[in-house]
């Protein structure tokens, strides 16, 4: 395989509804941001692209993507659409990848994008819940904030987990947002603000989850002689993993955790693992990244994580399976390192504290979460942080990281059926 960089990430503003914009346009937007990024790119130079989104539901499309390739005037050059539940815009960048290393393209366009707006929340909702099972889990109440709400009631019963330290990813993550322009929510919120908003499937209120959205995102990726040419900051991209697991959570077997480098067996000595506490396909993903790229203790050769936080359960849970901490301790995690906000230097406060950023961008939750781009908006932020750029896209440097050499992206789908970790890491 040949050395893969991003040379350039484009994004557009993640909004509730974008009544003024076709998903075509929308796109184009996110394409044209990366373009502009890289002057030395030309639209000649793209070879191929790869394409994502969720649903043909939500835009009554089919061939969706073929319309958006079309409209960037990228006819009649290779394409494929690429779809895996909440995983596909993660998965999508895995694919733009694999055609670079493959020695396929030397230039690939990874895309992605949602119209969510277009129907009412409850139809959205049902929409998502047909990535469930549709013969098992769907006619006894599929929807998701059902499982995670499940999911995160064995977490506290099992590991004592609080419905504040849920609140904290929260705070954290809408606080993190509140100085990207790009975010759909960016607020200020307290613990008792989160845990007094609606309740939608206890202990999960409407703060705790995040929502659906427009928005599109575009990552440019290259060879190693081509990056060169383009960019004196590419982003390297080491570590790839992807990891599923049995649709139906019932089916999932147990057995013996599946041990990071900085772990080992007795840690994890009376663990039922995977239950439903933990996503086996992010374990998984995140070991055969970690291998791929060398990384042997997450915890100290990784500066930042952007990972999926579609409920703040599901962002405490990830720590877990990323091995940023054990099993058992997200809740400690997010506690230890609480509130690691804006205002306090990132670089010098959290590393003291035995934890590292998460979700400096604001992750889902505060973003929003436009599926097919979702995966992709994360390498964006990732590889501004690690060009040291946030202040040029961002327009103020309070969210850039004093220290962001490598930085994780995290996808998921489902209830843990796809997971995607990638690495990305200084390339100059």
């Amino acid at each position: 395989m040949r050395p893969v960089y991003m040379v350039s990430g484009g994004v557009s503003k993640f909004a509730k509804a974008r009544p003024d914009a076709t998903f075509q346009k929308i796109v184009k937007e996110s394409f044209d941001y990366a373009m502009n990024d890289v002057p030395k790119l030309k639209h000649s130079m793209i070879d191929g692209s790869v394409v994502s989104y969720f649903s043909d539901h939500f835009s009554r499309q089919l061939m969706a993507g073929i319309m958006a390739v079309d409209y960037l005037g990228l006819c009649p050059k290779p394409n494929k659409r690429i779809e895996g539940g909440g995983a596909t815009g993660g998965l999508c960048f895995q694919a733009g990848w694999e055609a670079v290393a493959s020695g396929r393209m030397n230039v690939c366009a990874a895309f992605g994008f949602e119209t969510m707006s277009h129907v009412p929340t409850w139809k959205g909702n049902e929409f998502i819940a047909l990535a469930s099972d549709v013969n098992f889990d769907y006619p006894v109440g599929g929807f998701y904030s059902g499982y995670y709400a499940m999911m995160v009631n064995r977490h506290m019963h099992e590991f004592g987990t609080t419905v504040e330290q849920l609140a904290m990813v929260s705070v954290k993550n809408h606080m993190n947002a509140y100085g990207n322009p790009y975010a759909q929510k960016r607020r200020k919120l307290t613990i008792a603000d989160v845990r007094n908003s609606a309740m939608v499937a206890y202990p999960l209120t409407l703060l705790d989850i995040c929502v659906m959205s427009d928005g599109a995102a575009t990552c440019i990726l290259a060879d190693e002689e081509t990056a060169y040419k383009l960019t004196d900051h590419p982003v390297k991209i080491t570590g790839v993993g992807t990891g599923t697991d049995m649709m139906r959570m019932s089916d999932r077997p147990h057995g013996e955790v599946l041990l990071a480098p900085n772990e080992k067996k007795s840690d994890y000595r009376n663990l039922k693992y995977p239950g439903v506490h933990s996503f086996r396909a992010g374990r998984s993903a995140g070991l055969q990244a970690y291998k791929m790229a060398g990384v042997t203790d997450p915890l100290k050769q990784i500066d930042f994580v952007e990972l999926h936080d579609a409920y703040t359960s599901s962002e405490i849970q990830t720590y877990e399976d990323l091995a940023l901490c054990k099993y058992g301790d997200g809740g400690k995690f997010v506690e230890a390192g609480y509130p690691f906000m804006p205002q306090i230097d990132y670089g010098m406060n959290l590393p003291m504290k035995g934890t590292i950023p998460v979700n400096p961008s604001g992750g889902l939750i505060a973003c929003g979460h436009p599926v097919g781009a979702t995966g992709l908006m994360q390498a964006v932020f990732a590889f501004w942080q690690i060009q040291g750029s946030i202040k040029k896209h961002y327009g103020s440097s309070e969210l850039q990281l004093k220290k962001a050499n490598r930085g994780l992206i995290h996808s998921h789908a489902g209830t843990g059926t796809y997971v995607t970790v990638s690495i990305m890491e200084r390339g100059w």
